[in-house]
């Protein structure tokens, strides 16, 4: 792992310090990592954390300073996304998986197992697969509203319950803006965000404007968030098979408010209830007043997040 003096793009509204960047090395290049907390911090006290679809990174920071002085918390970008954006595809969960295998070994070259793993919405179904490939890497998985496998109609076209699913996210990824501002601007009308906007929001946000030629536009590559997106749907028996063969202690914590801020939550709460009773390795809890976003960026939610990271 190649430490670096960039720690990516700049923004107005710091929140503590900026993370360490550190490159990894994988397939076709290099996926960018980024350490907050202490640098020194074995294994037993590092959490692997892994964003969701549209996000990055920086979608950690309130939960990185829940966590007791000694803890790190390594955030990937995953392809696509972030400071790995140029990293060519193709990308899928089972790419993200392979890249995050890579990553594992940095962080614990003599495989001792006592990572935490920590992913929230895709990074939680991504999290999932690469527990059940890699069982005895981890001490402890925590899924954030993400990993139950979601509804698909029967005979539906995955690409038109995409679109439905993620309509507003995907529309902004395909648009340009005149500057930061307007761009941010996109994130602080979004339902779920405005009435909770903090500077950690507003980091997050403004860490995924991109200036191009054209204008700003979102860090994230389009055609990897359709890719991953289209993954989510049509892989529910693997998910399935996953969630049921867990061996490593698991907590998933549950948003009761989904994407747009008003119940309901993004995962089905019929599926939920049956995993919680039917797998002895997965404990659930649910997060009041939570939506799938402030689950992250709230102080309070922050904190139980890390609580369930540090057991």
């Amino acid at each position: 792992m190649t430490p670096s003096s960039e720690t990516g793009p700049r923004h107005a509204h710091a929140t503590g310090p900026e993370p360490d960047r550190h490159d990894v090395a994988v397939e076709a290049g290099d996926l960018a990592t980024f350490r907050y907390g202490a640098p020194g911090a074995p294994p037993a006290r590092t959490v692997l954390a892994v964003h969701g679809i549209t996000a990055s990174s920086r979608a950690w920071p309130a939960v990185a300073r829940s966590l007791p002085d000694d803890w790190a918390l390594v955030a990937v970008d995953l392809r696509g996304r972030g400071a790995s954006r140029d990293l060519p595809g193709p990308t899928g969960l089972d790419r993200h998986v392979a890249d995050l295998r890579t990553v594992v070994r940095s962080l614990d070259p003599e495989g001792s197992g006592d990572l935490v793993l920590l992913g929230h919405s895709m990074g939680a179904y991504v999290g999932l697969l690469l527990a059940d490939d890699s069982p005895d890497a981890f001490a402890r998985v925590v899924l954030v509203d993400g990993a139950v496998p979601l509804p698909v109609p029967d005979g539906a076209d995955p690409d038109a319950v995409l679109e439905a699913t993620l309509g507003p996210a995907l529309a902004r990824l395909s648009q340009t803006f005149p500057d930061d501002d307007a761009y941010v601007d996109v994130f602080r009308a979004h339902p779920a965000l405005a009435p909770h906007w903090n500077d950690d929001v507003e980091t997050y946000a403004r860490c995924d404007a991109l200036t191009t030629d054209a204008g700003v536009r979102s860090r994230a590559v389009e055609d990897a968030v359709r890719a991953d997106g289209r993954d989510l749907l049509v892989l529910g028996e693997r998910l399935d098979a996953a969630l049921r063969g867990l061996r490593t202690p698991t907590t998933l914590l549950v948003a009761p408010l989904g994407m747009f801020g008003e119940a309901p939550g993004l995962l089905p709460a019929e599926a939920v209830a049956a995993y919680d009773a039917e797998v002895p390795a997965l404990g659930v809890e649910t997060l009041a007043g939570a939506n799938h976003y402030t689950i992250l960026f709230d102080p309070a939610a922050a904190r139980r997040v890390a609580a369930a990271v540090t057991g």
